[in-house]
């Protein structure tokens, strides 16, 4: 018995010592770095039961050593780099023991070849997802023992093979996913199958009416992205262990007050998004007391949402979003204190967020964008367990509490398109991993707060159309080094199957288990996104994309002064916009060293000076922009810079060169006739100026001396002044100056 599973450093294992061990029965070299073919001197292993060879870099063609291995009972080759002829089945049909049999390729390296022939084993685990089969193979009409089947990826069509299950009345987990299969019925004779996954299909028509009483026994069935229409069959209710239903993206419709799904009382996970349900949200109680993840989002739920689901106090992920809801939102939801996710965007919703809110003790993601929304935030809301907050495309207003800011947890915070108003709070948590503040289309005011400089995991930044003032905080270097990341709920992240190679019967009894396990981490990980503006359009980062992104977007305010020099130190940042603002002084030659930018717009400022050359250098640059400046001299036209057009520059009276058709010859000698005229019109300024100033006074003087003679009142004041002003004098000069 040999196992050496993901040892990293095997690939410089030789293989002709393993050749030696001919009493070997167990062999598994899974999950490590072997290259090249498989030696022939495998021959020798006549006793081998168990053979595990995948998820390598093995190479060629399949080894035929394979066939005269007649002991084997369990053979995995899957996730490797086997490519050259066709492979056949047939060269397994001495292999007489054969239980578990297991392959899949990447691409198209490798055609599995369908034969007439008849091999003398007996399956009992069949995997052959992504091997181009094209049809189903033969021998599998002469496979009666089979409790695991998967025939995915394999463009395989016509309708769904119910000879399978006839043939094979122990089987328990079918998977068909990814082909082409069209029509889907069922015969009266019931069948122990316990889970079916017949997703990414192109099933149409209506589900059958006896599907539940066929498959009574399916614990998680999935038959989503199909197009499937009509209610849901009345007897899926009588599939009472019934623990996962997906039918996403079909065309199912009806009101869930009348869906049979209320009655599978096992219900662990039932998703319905992307149909054309209607009606209320469980208008009545229901007794889904086990359910953990229920998505409803992508349908046609109108009206207020009452307190149906008031019993599934377990509930874990919740997702309402991008339906017709109204009304407030229900206090009750508080009351949910295992949710980890709550998402009810995309609505028209309104009021204000509960602050039974506050019992949501591990809530992660709270979305409730785009919805009616309206008073201030309460400052007695205390959500310092989330991480990611949306609350973007809203009426909410005041100012932002400051309680925000202050715990550590939050990493994505989306407050876009409001009503606050204030200064950005400064009370900054020093410890925050805050990852992405999005506060556009607001009315803050102020400077931008030195105390943000202390969010050093922050990677993506957007205050624009505020009414923020004052100059670029230089400390703005100690962002955007740290990319915003995807790390999510660490409790859900997904099982990987271990098919074990020593007990065949544990891996049919977790199948299952697995299933769910895995599941929720690949959905739950394409929650987080964040939208971020570059190149004059919004643009969605999720997944490992949102890892590499960084941007800075302080358009659309008030700020003045100098470009920070600094900002050239933001080496890992795509985006940079600081365009209708105020700002003034030079384009930082230093720019150059935004080595990774892909958008940089300086637009409708006051900068002056020259485009600097060097900017060239920005290898990555495909939107440049700065139009309505101050701007001279001739314009950069080499690397990226001659795919701009004249666009980028236009409003820069003194700028030349290709780009604008103007040449910068020309531009040089009117510059210089400008500058002559210049000097002479401010010579004769000041003689001007002279001559308006003599004039000036001498009106003055007339205008009193007329005022004088017109009214002997004034007449007489003005001599009693001059009298007052003449004692005044000499009584100053007697003390101080005579008297000593």
């Amino acid at each position: 018995n040999l196992n050496l599973f993901i040892n990293f450093d095997l690939f410089i294992f030789h293989f002709s010592g393993i050749c030696k061990l001919k009493n070997l029965f167990e062999l598994n070299l899974r999950g490590n770095k072997f290259e090249g073919h498989l030696p022939r001197c495998f021959n020798n292993l006549t006793h081998l039961k168990v053979l595990d060879m995948s998820s390598n870099q093995l190479s060629g063609i399949l080894p035929s050593v394979i066939a005269n291995l007649t002991s084997l009972e369990y053979l995995a080759l899957y996730d490797n780099k086997f490519k050259g002829r066709l492979f056949s089945f047939c060269s397994l049909a001495n292999l007489s023991k054969l239980e578990v049999f297991q392959l899949s390729m990447e691409a198209d390296l490798l055609q599995v070849k369908i034969e007439n022939c008849l091999p003398t084993f007996q399956l009992k685990v069949l995997s052959l997802p992504n091997c181009n089969l094209g049809v189903i193979p033969n021998f599998l009409l002469h496979q009666f023992n089979l409790k695991y089947l998967d025939l995915s990826h394999n463009k395989l069509a016509g309708n769904f093979p119910t000879w399978l299950l006839e043939n094979n009345t122990k089987l328990e987990v079918l998977y068909l996913t990814n082909n082409s299969f069209s029509g889907f019925q069922l015969t009266s004779a019931q069948h122990g199958l316990i889970s079916l996954d017949i997703s990414s299909n192109n099933f149409t028509g209506k589900l059958p009416q006896n599907m539940g009483t066929v498959l009574s026994k399916l614990d998680c069935m999935n038959i989503s992205k199909n197009s499937f229409e009509g209610n849901i069959p009345s007897s899926i209710g009588k599939m009472q262990g019934l623990r996962l239903l997906d039918v996403s993206s079909n065309k199912f419709a009806g009101e869930l007050s009348q869906s049979p799904v209320t009655n599978c009382f096992s219900l662990e996970w039932l998703q319905l998004s992307n149909n054309n349900f209607d009606g209320q949200i469980f208008p009545n109680y229901v007794n889904l007391t086990r359910l953990l993840f229920l998505y409803l989002d992508n349908n046609h739920f109108s009206g207020k949402i009452k307190d149906g689901l008031l019993r599934s106090s377990e509930l874990m992920v919740l997702d309402i979003s991008n339906n017709h809801l109204s009304g407030h939102i229900p206090s009750w939801m508080g009351n949910f204190s295992n949710l980890y996710i709550l998402s009810m965007s995309k609505n028209l919703l309104e009021g204000n967020i509960p602050v039974q809110f506050n019992n949501l003790a591990i809530l992660q993601i709270l979305d409730i964008s785009e919805n009616n929304l309206s008073g201030s935030m309460i400052s007695t809301l205390n959500l310092s367990s989330v991480e990611h907050l949306y609350l973007q495309s809203n009426a909410l207003g005041g100012s932002i509490p400051n309680t925000i800011f202050r715990g550590s947890a939050l990493e994505t915070l989306d407050l876009r398109d409001n009503y606050f108003f204030g200064r950005i709070p400064h009370q900054i948590n020093e410890h925050s991993n805050l990852r992405a503040l999005l506060l556009r289309g607001n009315y803050l005011q102020g400077p931008i707060p030195h105390q943000l400089c202390q969010l050093r995991k922050l990677s993506i930044m957007d205050l624009s159309h505020n009414r923020l003032n004052g100059s670029i905080p230089a400390c703005i270097t100690n962002l955007l080094f740290w990319k915003v990341g995807s790390r999510y709920l660490s409790g859900f992240v997904m099982v990987v199957m271990d098919l074990g190679v020593a007990d065949i019967r544990n891996y049919y009894n977790s199948t299952v288990q697995l299933w769910l396990d895995g599941i929720d981490g690949r959905s739950l990980g394409t929650q987080v996104e964040v939208n971020f503006m570059t190149k004059n359009r919004y643009e969605s980062y999720k997944g490992v994309i949102l890892d590499y992104m960084a941007g800075l977007d302080l358009s659309s305010n008030e700020l003045t002064g100098d470009i920070p020099s600094e900002i050239c130190d933001l080496q890992n940042i795509h985006g940079l916009n600081l365009s209708h603002n105020f700002l003034s002084g030079y384009i930082p030659e230093s720019f150059s060293n935004l080595k990774m930018i892909e958008s940089l717009d300086l637009s409708h400022n006051k900068l002056s000076g020259q485009i600097p050359p060097q900017l060239t250098e920005l290898h990555s640059l495909s939107k440049f922009d700065v139009s309505y400046n101050n701007l001279s001299g001739p314009i950069p036209d080499k690397e990226q810079f001659s795919t701009f057009d004249e666009s980028s520059y236009r409003g820069n009276l003194h700028l030349c060169g290709p780009p604008i058709n103007k040449s910068c010859t020309n531009l040089l000698e009117l510059l210089e006739t400008s500058s002559k005229g210049a000097e002479d019109e401010s010579a004769v300024d000041m003689v001007a100026f002279y001559w308006s100033f003599v004039a000036s006074c001498v009106t003055v003087m007339l205008g009193l001396l007329a005022i004088l003679w017109v009214n002997p009142y004034w007449r007489r004041l003005w001599f009693y002044f001059i009298e007052e002003c003449i004692d005044l004098c000499y009584y100053w000069l007697f003390k101080y100056v005579f008297y000593w």
